[in-house]
């Protein structure tokens, strides 16, 4: 990894493997680099571990069986980040001013250390300077009182633990708001509103023993080896037992081609490596429901043609019994029989369990290959032969991640998911069940204990019994509809517990115009960032405990909680000491500030803080099925399971059943479709990041080295464009004219991807985005899909 820029960057193809030696020399210099060489090591050896602390990175399942070492380099690189002995305390904050500050890059930002003191900005010297705890309570406390509940957004970052959230979104309701905004909005929204529409689930439905049980992955838009590389494990597993894996995705990704397994001495030794993809078909960004109902044509046609040839796997009489007074002769005939329901699709399953497939298969058929070819970037003989691989197959997990999500259509990509599951059953049955890959560690179970802006998903009046209040019946923000207000003047303060919303959200030259103009920030946080720099008329940073450091309190040392990616809880107990000795954990913040804006209340406020199993307790008390025997079951090896009816073929949708819903359309309409000149940009994540937090400036799977102001094109496109690979480039959005918004300044990097597509990071091309370039549901941000033309630049790449 690279901590600082290289001056000229380096870019050459990596040729080894994700793991292997690259991933432990990249754990190894983040350990040296922020001087935690020994400690450090002691540290990982806990991490995500029962009775040990729960990674700060990615929501990846925990096992009950650990491996060794049960951290990855990107885990390993969070907690280091994390623990770091560099400090941005008062001494720093005395030496800069925040005008001075808001040129500085976002990595250079958080990598000046822990936060160390409470501070408050002094617009007189324009710094921040120290105050006392109590002093800002009672001054936010004060401000609060002062606006309406709908001018205050309360926004929440997927790292809070189950315990500081419910105490978080109590306090915005009792307040009187729900405004309560999340990074969800912003990356699995889409799987939010369509599971439930399918599957009457808001997750997906996968758990561990699935990838044991499996006999076939379908790996869609996710890249294992940066966002979640201990997963690789259980792929590589499932690869030992001849599991295919097939994959779907924009760019031929290290990860989902070969790893060498840190933790394997005989791979390490002696440079094998597992193959992880036994098929890679790169699908055009926005062509996912265009290749998803390819296969499930051919799928589909497979099954009538069988049909109508009068193909039988049935011989002679076998099929009826007997006698059909002997009920052991009647089961056995039944099951002969049932072979001529499941040619292909699994009729009987399908008449049971699902509405709307004729429909869907009336649609399926109707579309022609060639429009299908076009639109996915995949040939007729791809996705029969993906089709195939799938029909042969009697337990197929269907994996996918933020490459379906974050798209126009992506809604409608996530029921395509089901709808390819539940042709063959493929939900419910051990190896079978979808499995949404989760991005930041506590992000799905934040929505689970109340954090969202719609009361419907909120059991108000359980929460109005326990704490005699009248919750707003509302609903409130998302991430869109909060910049929205911003902008538009309506929202007057906003309260950040964690996060970089600035850097996160599109729409940037605008939303930091905007965001200055606001009356209170209030920004909860372990670490600089652009957030904190810029600012409201009165702006507060309030540092706090990480998850990895001790939090004792009045009773006890004190554990929290989180919700891995296969909807199971986990325990979690920091291990090491606290940066300052000023620090207070989230919960006594939020607590804090509750107690100085509402006053008296039935909320115990100080007993929880005291106590964190007290708050485990009411979240109990308020989700009584979900978080049952919480207390006694918070460091079960491999978690317990939120209880979700339809791993088990219960379907909790409107009509009772799994609902094949058919997408309108294949592609989004856009205005850009017969231009020659325009490409679809995707924002990607380097190996060196996770979020908007940027670790160095390296990205070692794409060769890329010192610089993060990269474009990666098609070969085809970059001769087509009258362009040169290294040369420099500007990005221009190709949707609203009368606005301009464009990157400056990048770095042609010829590139493995779909022609008609080009690929950048992100947040640096966040600024591309307009703020209503969404998904119509979900509203989440379309970063994978926006039309952009790409000329030529007058300026030298600044790295």
């Amino acid at each position: 990894m690279s901590a600082n820029p290289k001056s000229p960057p380096k870019i050459k193809r990596y040729r080894g493997p994700a793991g292997g030696w690259g991933s432990a020399k990249s754990v190894a210099a983040i350990l040296l680099r922020e001087h935690k060489t020994l400690s450090g090591a002691g540290l990982l050896s806990k991490q995500n571990k029962p009775q040990g602390y729960m990674c700060v990175s990615c929501a990846w399942a925990k096992p009950a069986k650990t491996h060794p070492l049960e951290f990855c380099e990107n885990g390993a690189k969070a907690t280091a980040w994390e623990v770091t002995e560099r400090r941005a305390d008062r001494a720093f904050f005395a030496k800069h001013t925040l005008k001075e500050l808001e040129q500085w890059r976002d990595h250079d930002l958080e990598e000046q250390g822990r936060l160390t003191h409470p501070m408050r900005w002094d617009p007189a010297t324009d710094r921040y300077v120290p105050v006392s705890w109590q002093a800002a309570f009672d001054e936010i406390g004060r401000e609060l009182r002062s606006l309406k509940p709908r001018e205050v957004d309360f926004y929440t970052s997927g790292r809070a633990s189950l315990e500081t959230s419910y105490m978080y979104q109590l306090f915005a309701r009792i307040y009187g708001s729900n405004n309560l905004p999340d990074s969800s909005n912003m990356c699995h929204e889409s799987s939010s509103v369509a599971l439930p529409e399918s599957i009457g689930a808001s997750v997906g439905t996968a758990i561990l023993s699935d990838f044991e049980n499996t006999d076939c992955i379908f790996y869609i838009g996710q890249n294992v080896a940066t966002s979640s590389p201990r997963l690789l494990h259980d792929l590589q597993d499932a690869v030992d037992r001849g599991v295919k894996i097939v994959t779907f995705n924009l760019l031929r990704e290290r990860g989902l081609e070969r790893f060498v397994n840190p933790q394997s001495p005989s791979q390490m030794l002696t440079a094998s490596e597992t193959l992880i993809s036994s098929e890679y078909y790169q699908v055009r960004n926005g062509g996912d429901i265009a290749a998803l109902f390819g296969i499930c044509k051919a799928l589909i046609e497979s099954d009538d043609a069988l049909k109508s040839a009068g193909h039988s796997k049935v011989a002679g009489n076998d099929g009826r019994p007997a006698d059909p007074s002997n009920a052991a002769m009647v089961a056995f005939a039944a099951s002969m029989a049932s072979a001529d329901k499941k040619h292909v699709l699994d009729h009987d399953f399908i008449k049971e369990h699902t509405f709307g497939f004729e429909t869907f298969a009336a649609a399926a058929r109707q579309h022609e290959w060639s429009e299908l070819e076009r639109i996915s970037g995949l040939t007729r003989g791809e996705m029969v032969q993906a089709a195939e691989i799938y029909a042969s197959s009697n337990a197929v997990l269907m994996v996918y991640g933020m490459g379906l999500t974050q798209h126009l259509m992506g809604v409608q990509s996530v029921h395509m998911v089901a709808n390819l599951a539940l042709l063959r059953g493929n939900i419910g049955k051990p190896g079978a069940n979808i499995c949404a890959v989760r991005g930041h560690s506590n992000v799905q179970g934040q929505r689970t204990v109340g954090i969202t802006e719609k009361p419907g998903l909120v059991p108000l009046d359980k929460l109005s019994e326990l704490y005699a209040f009248e919750p707003p019946r509302w609903t409130g923000h998302s991430t869109v509809d909060t910049c929205k207000a911003i902008m538009n003047g309506e929202t007057r303060a906003f309260v950040s517990l964690g996060g970089n919303f600035l850097k996160a959200v599109p729409e940037t030259a605008a939303m930091e115009a905007a965001w200055r103009k606001m009356r209170v920030t209030v920004q909860i946080a372990t670490k600089l960032n652009r957030s904190h720099v810029i600012h409201g008329e009165i702006a507060y940073l309030l540092p706090c405990l990480g998850r990895i450091e001790i939090d004792r309190q009045a009773t006890r040392p004190q554990a929290v909680s989180m919700e891995s990616s296969i909807a199971h809880f986990h325990g979690s107990i920091g291990k090491t000491k606290p940066a300052s000795g000023e620090l207070l954990s989230e919960a006594a913040i939020v607590a804090g500030i509750a107690k100085a804006t509402i006053g008296v209340s039935k909320v115990p406020w100080d007993e929880w803080v005291g106590d964190y199993s007290k708050v485990r307790d009411a979240i109990e008390q308020t989700y009584p099925e979900t978080f049952k025997d919480f207390n006694k079951r918070l460091f079960q090896p491999g978690g317990f399971p939120r209880p979700l009816p339809a791993r088990e073929r219960k379907w909790v949708t409107s009509n009772g059943k799994a609902n094949f819903i058919t997408p309108e359309r294949l592609f989004p309409d856009m205005p850009t479709a017969a231009r020659s000149d325009v490409l679809h940009l995707a924002t990607l994540r380097s190996n060196d990041q996770f979020n908007t937090t940027i670790y160095g400036y390296g990205d070692r799977f794409r060769g890329v080295e010192g610089t993060r102001k990269v474009v990666f094109m098609n070969a085809g496109d970059i001769d087509a464009l009258g362009l040169e690979n290294g040369i420099s480039v500007d990005l221009t959005t190709a949707l609203d004219e009368q606005t301009v918004r464009k990157v400056t300044a990048l770095r042609v990097v010829e590139y493995d991807i779909p022609k008609g597509s080009c690929a950048a990071y992100y947040p640096e091309t966040n600024p591309l985005f307009p703020l209503d370039h969404h998904d119509a549901k979900s509203k989440t941000p379309s970063y994978k899909l926006l039309p952009v033309v790409v000329t030529r630049s007058a300026e030298i790449p600044c790295d």
